[in-house]
């Protein structure tokens, strides 16, 4: 029970968090971050299929989507 709680704890942080990362380290460590989190809250989900667990992962995975978008940068016009 504790371990559940620590999770979705961790994961609203996450959320609530300010997320201007300054180097791409710091963006790699952010998007392996978010997915772990969103695969345990998904386990979670699994069990209970509570409808606010399936929007807290879908609002991490549009903070993943983001971060993954700045990490791969624009495309080169050739």
């Amino acid at each position: 029970m504790t371990k559940k709680v620590d999770i979705l704890e961790h994961a609203k942080e996450f959320e609530e968090r300010n997320h201007s990362f300054k180097t791409t380290s710091d963006r790699i460590l952010a998007s392996r971050e978010v997915k772990d989190l969103i695969l345990s809250v998904n386990e979670i989900y699994k069990e209970e299929n509570d409808p606010e667990l399936m929007d807290l992962m879908k609002r991490l995975t549009a903070i993943k989507q983001k971060i993954e978008k700045r990490l791969k940068g624009r495309p080169n016009k050739s």
